[in-house]
């Protein structure tokens, strides 16, 4: 575990960027993904921030020589509310995964949790499926925290 944000950081790095972008934004002629890739990222992102009440966020590209501290170094970036934000940070070139959650979201994602999903989106990576690794990692981080306390039905 490397040191405290806003609580907890979960050291994920395996040795198995770009903000996802919107759908609706003009491709690139050398982009990565094409629209229906950046639909199914932008459509997992959603439904697990909405689903856990947590803010999700995605970062894919190169962390440069250490990994966890460009991985840190994002998150404090990625916006208000850090204790219920989560960052996926991918370095595909370097094979590299990196999670960070905030203090709040490390309470419903532990490390193993995290540790699970990057598993998980690693094997997906080396079978050279990308977008198929982010969107299932992305829903089982989800479906380990869970739905938030207000929302909960029984």
């Amino acid at each position: 575990m490397t040191r405290v944000l806003e609580g907890t950081s979960h050291d994920t790095a395996t040795s198995a960027g770009t903000m996802a972008t919107r759908a609706d934004e003009a491709e690139a002629p050398d982009s990565v993904f094409s629209n229906r890739e950046l639909l199914r990222i932008d459509e997992a992102l959603t439904m697990s921030s909405r689903e856990t009440g947590l803010r999700f966020t995605l970062y894919i590209g190169d962390l440069g020589a250490q990994t966890r501290a460009r991985a840190e170094e994002l998150f404090e970036r990625s916006g208000s509310d850090l204790p219920d934000a989560v960052l996926i940070a991918v370095s595909p070139g370097q094979r590299v995964v990196e999670v960070v959650t905030g203090a709040a979201a490390a309470r419903r994602l532990p490390d193993r949790a995290c540790a699970l999903a990057v598993l998980s989106m690693t094997n997906a990576f080396a079978s050279g499926d990308l977008v198929g690794g982010i969107v299932n990692g992305l829903r089982q981080l989800s479906d380990q925290a869970g739905h938030p306390r207000g929302l909960r039905t029984h």
